[in-house]
């Protein structure tokens, strides 16, 4: 029985070696990217010799040295990089906070709701995730302008919002419905009522779902272009219409290497935070996947 449990050698070795394989070619466009975003434009893009980006042979002659800041410096400092991080910041906060409260409450209420309307609610909220963002963004522009809004932070919020809470509502209803209704009838015996029972017994079981959606409602507003770059004025743009900028146009000279840099600075929280919540992810996914 042992024998047959045991995994063959060569099975572990091919296995291994796909994973190493793919670990390998998915990581390789960030660590060139984050490689040459030392580098000078003419080194990174070089079409002479792509060993150039290797051994900075540009950057060496322009800066003394084969690896340099400038980029950094020219995205954060000089193209004041650092107000796209803090409207960022400020954006997706506000997206997350709002989104789970409203998940929270709604999808607690449709999971717990007997009546025929619940599934109807949540096919219109699916509908509604469905549609392509641009169309909804454009049904927006006409009163925002009316009402003297585009452009500002809380515009772009509130689209966002509108536009995350379907999802938000379907992950967490999944995850309510996992979770048996005997845990609120006991803590409404006890003395809670519904609030209190919700809020003391039921969010504290659920807690990998809220952080497994809240993780997805951070990357939606994170990584937006589409909402952000049409409806925040140029002083207000987050990160990601802030890169493009840096690209320029045919009318305007860009800087390339601003955007390469910006764009490691963008994607490495994105790490981070993977890494650190990574198993609550997991076990969010398994939750909302198994009965409970």
């Amino acid at each position: 029985m042992a024998a047959k449990q045991r995994r063959s050698p060569l099975l572990v070795t091919v296995s291994t070696g796909l994973v190493l394989l793919w670990i390998v070619v998915a990581s390789f466009p960030f660590l060139w990217t984050l490689w040459g975003s030392f580098k000078v434009q003419a080194d990174f893009f070089s079409l002479a010799d792509w060993r150039n980006a290797l051994r900075g042979t540009f950057t060496t002659v322009q800066t003394g040295s084969a690896f340099t800041g400038q980029g950094y410096y020219g995205a954060w400092v000089q193209e004041e990089f650092w107000r796209a991080a803090m409207n960022t910041f400020i954006v997706v906060f506000c997206v997350v906070i709002i989104s789970l409260t409203f998940g929270t409450l709604g999808g607690y209420a449709l999971a717990r709701s007997g009546f025929r309307y619940t599934f109807w609610l949540l096919m219109i909220a699916l509908v509604f995730r469905a549609m392509p963002h641009i169309t909804l963004v454009s049904g927006y522009l006409l009163p925002f302008f009316q009402w003297n809004v585009w452009g500002h932070l809380p515009t772009a919020i509130i689209v966002l919002v509108a536009i995350n809470q379907p999802f938000t509502l379907w992950m967490l209803h999944s995850f309510f419905l996992n979770i048996p209704k005997d845990l609120d009838e006991s803590a409404m015996v006890d003395g809670c009522t519904r609030f209190q029972a919700f809020r003391h017994v039921i969010v504290p079981v659920m807690w990998p779902g809220v952080i497994t959606t809240g993780l997805f409602s951070f990357l939606l507003a994170y990584n937006d272009f589409a909402v952000t770059a049409m409806l925040l004025s140029q002083q207000n743009q987050t990160m990601i219409p802030k890169i493009a900028s840096f690209l320029g146009s045919t009318q305007v000279e860009g800087n390339v290497m601003f955007a390469v840099a910006a764009v490691v600075s963008a994607t490495a929280p994105l790490f981070v935070l993977i890494l650190f919540f990574q198993r609550q992810i997991v076990s969010g996914l398994t939750a909302g996947a198994v009965k409970g």
